[in-house]
C-alpha cells in the first residue's frame, strides 16, 4: 500500500518526503520496525515514541508519523498529525482493508463480567454452528487457535491485525471485551460494532480516569459508536437495567436497546433464582419466550452474565431453547469462581475479582455455599487506584471470618504501604488477631489452606487466570491455582481434579 493511501484520512499539519513510497507494515513499538514500515510515534505513559525516531530510521523505517513538532532526519518521509493514537487506528484499519466492516462485531464493556459474558456469547454462537472469534483478557481465539493477550483490548494495530486474521479464517462474528482504557485511548476507533453490551459500572481505574464521570464517558463511547459504518444487518445495544448508570448508557445510544435485569423491570428478566455450590438456576422471561435455565456456574453475578448473553442471542434471532441449551453446557471460565478440588474436604475458589464491587459479589456468592468459615486471601495492585484499597479491606472484613491481606501485583509501590492502606478498611470491623497480614502471596495461600477445616471455603481473589506477579517492573511466574495445587499435595491431598489442567 502506498503511504499516500494510508494517510488519506489524516489531517496533516506538516509533512515532507515522498508520499508515493510503498509500505510493507506498520509499527508503534520501535523494536518492531522493519525495512519498509511506517513508524507511528505515540506518547505513552512510561516513554515517548518520538524519542526513538533516529533508531527506527536506522532500522529501515520508510516513513514516520508523529504528533509533536520536531526535527526529523533529513531525507525521511514524515507527517505530523494532531493525534497519533487516532491516526494509528485509522491507518491500521486501512492497511488491513477494514476487517471490522466484514465481521459481525460484538463489544462487551463494564467494570465486571466482561470475560465471562464474552465467553458465554461466543459459546452460544459456537453451539449454533457459527464461526466465531474471541478477543479478551484471558486470550484471543481465532477459530481453534489461541493467542495470549497483553491487554484486555489490544492496541489498535494489533486489534486490526487480529480482525483481519479472522476474516482470512472465514470467521463471521467476533466477540470482544472492550476496556475503558481501550475506549479512552482510541484503540477501538474504526471498529464498527454491531452490538454493544453494558454489564455494570463500579469503582475501578480511577488512577487513569481520575473520576467516575470520566470512567462513564469512556464506557458511553462504545454506545455512541453503534450504528456507524456502512454495514448490513441489525444493530442493537444490551444494557443491564439494574445498574445505576443504565439510563446514562441508554441516553447516548442511537440504536434499539434490549434491557436485562433481576430487580428492575427489563425485557430479559430472571426470576425464581436458586444458587447452590453446584450451579445456579432461574426462570428467564423475554420477548422470545420463557424458559428454565440451569447453569453450571454459581453466583448471582453469573445470572447477570447469562442474561446479557441470552439477550444478545435473542437479539440476533436465535431460538431461545437453543440459547439456553448452549448456556447450560458451559462448565466455567478460567479464573472466574474457579474451584480447585484435590479431595481436601473444604472448598477453594480462585477468582479475578480486584474491584470493590467484584470482591463483594464474589464473597456474597462464597457465603451462599459456605457451611462453616469463609477465609479470604486478597490484595490490591500497586500503581493503580489507591482509593479502593480501604474499601476492599472493609468488604473483606464484612463477609469473611478470616481475611488474609497479602500482596497482589505491587509493581513499583512498596507492598507494605499497599497492605497498610487495605488494613485501614479491615480494622474498621475487626481487631488485629482476627485477620492476618502476610506480604508473601505464596505464604499467604499456604497459611490460609493450612488453617482451613472441613466445610470451610477459601477464596483467593485478585489474580484469577494470571500466571505472573509484577514486582517492580519485572514479571515473575506466579499462578494462584498452581500454588493451591502444590500446597494441597504437600498437605497429603492427591486426588486429581479434571479442572486443574488447562
Amino acid at each position: 500500500m502506498l503511504f499516500k493511501e494510508l494517510i488519506k484520512e489524516q489531517k496533516i499539519i506538516y509533512g515532507s518526503g515522498n508520499y508515493e513510497i510503498d509500505i510493507r507494515g506498520l509499527a508503534y513499538d520501535s523494536r518492531q520496525v522493519k525495512p519498509g514500515f511506517v513508524f507511528v510515534a505515540i506518547e505513552g505513559f512510561k516513554t515517548d515514541g518520538h524519542k526513538f525516531i533516529s533508531q527506527v530510521v536506522a532500522s529501515g523505517a520508510a516513513a514516520l508519523v508523529g504528533q509533536k513538532k520536531m526535527f526529523y532526519p533529513a531525507g525521511t518521509t514524515w507527517v505530523q498529525v494532531p493525534d497519533t493514537r487516532l491516526a494509528l487506528a485509522q491507518m491500521a484499519a486501512c492497511f488491513y482493508n477494514y476487517p471490522a466492516q466484514k465481521l459481525r462485531l460484538i463489544g462487551v464493556t463494564g467494570t465486571n463480567g466482561k470475560t465471562t459474558t464474552t465467553n458465554l456469547i461466543a459459546a452460544i454462537y459456537r453451539d449454533l454452528g457459527k464461526q466465531v472469534g474471541l478477543i479478551g483478557t484471558i486470550a484471543h481465539c481465532i477459530g481453534s487457535r489461541t493467542i495470549t493477550g497483553q491487554h484486555t483490548t489490544p492496541e489498535s494495530l494489533d486489534l486490526q491485525q487480529l480482525l483481519a486474521e479472522m476474516v482470512t479464517e472465514k470467521i463471521n462474528t467476533a466477540v470482544m471485551e472492550v476496556s475503558s482504557h481501550a475506549l479512552a485511548l482510541k484503540r477501538v476507533e474504526e471498529c464498527f460494532f454491531d452490538v454493544g453490551v453494558f454489564t455494570n459500572l463500579t469503582q475501578d481505574h480511577l488512577d487513569f480516569h481520575r473520576q467516575m464521570d470520566d470512567y462513564l464517558a469512556a464506557k458511553q463511547h462504545l454506545f455512541e459508536m453503534l450504528g456507524k459504518g456502512n454495514k448490513k444487518g441489525s444493530r442493537f445495544a444490551v444494557v443491564n437495567r439494574d445498574d445505576r448508570y443504565a439510563e446514562q448508557i441508554i441516553k447516548v445510544t442511537r440504536v434499539p436497546v434490549i434491557t436485562y435485569g433481576i430487580n428492575k423491570p427489563a425485557q430479559v428478566q430472571a426470576k425464581e433464582i436458586r444458587v447452590s455450590p453446584a450451579g445456579t438456576s432461574f426462570v428467564v422471561t423475554s420477548p422470545w419466550g420463557e424458559s428454565l435455565v440451569k447453569l453450571n456456574l454459581t453466583g448471582l453475578f453469573n445470572v447477570y452474565n447469562a442474561l446479557a448473553a441470552l439477550a444478545v442471542g435473542g437479539g440476533e434471532g436465535f431460538p431461545l431453547p437453543l440459547i439456553v441449551l448452549a448456556l447450560e453446557k458451559i462448565s466455567g471460565v478460567r479464573g472466574r469462581f474457579e474451584t480447585v478440588n484435590q479431595g481436601q474436604g473444604f472448598t477453594v475458589v480462585i477468582d479475578y475479582a480486584h474491584t470493590p464491587d467484584g470482591l463483594e459479589n464474589l464473597l456474597k456468592t462464597a457465603r451462599q455455599i459456605c457451611a462453616r468459615r469463609l477465609i479470604t486471601v486478597f490484595g490490591c495492585g500497586g500503581d493503580r487506584d489507591r482509593t479502593k484499597r480501604a474499601v476492599m479491606g472493609e468488604i473483606a472484613a464484612r463477609y469473611s471470618d478470616l481475611p488474609v491481606v497479602t500482596s497482589d501485583n505491587p509493581r513499583t509501590e512498596d507492598p507494605a504501604q499497599i497492605m497498610a492502606a487495605i488494613e485501614k478498611g479491615v480494622s474498621k470491623r475487626l481487631k488485629r488477631g482476627d485477620y492476618l497480614v502476610i506480604a508473601d502471596r505464596s505464604e499467604a495461600i499456604r497459611k490460609a489452606l493450612a488453617l482451613a477445616e472441613k466445610n470451610d471455603v477459601v477464596v483467593i481473589a485478585g489474580k484469577g487466570h494470571e500466571d505472573y506477579q509484577i514486582i517492580g517492573t519485572q514479571k515473575y511466574p506466579f499462578d494462584d491455582r498452581q500454588e493451591v495445587i502444590k500446597n494441597l499435595k504437600a498437605m497429603g491431598f492427591k486426588q486429581k481434579d479434571e479442572n486443574n489442567d488447562y
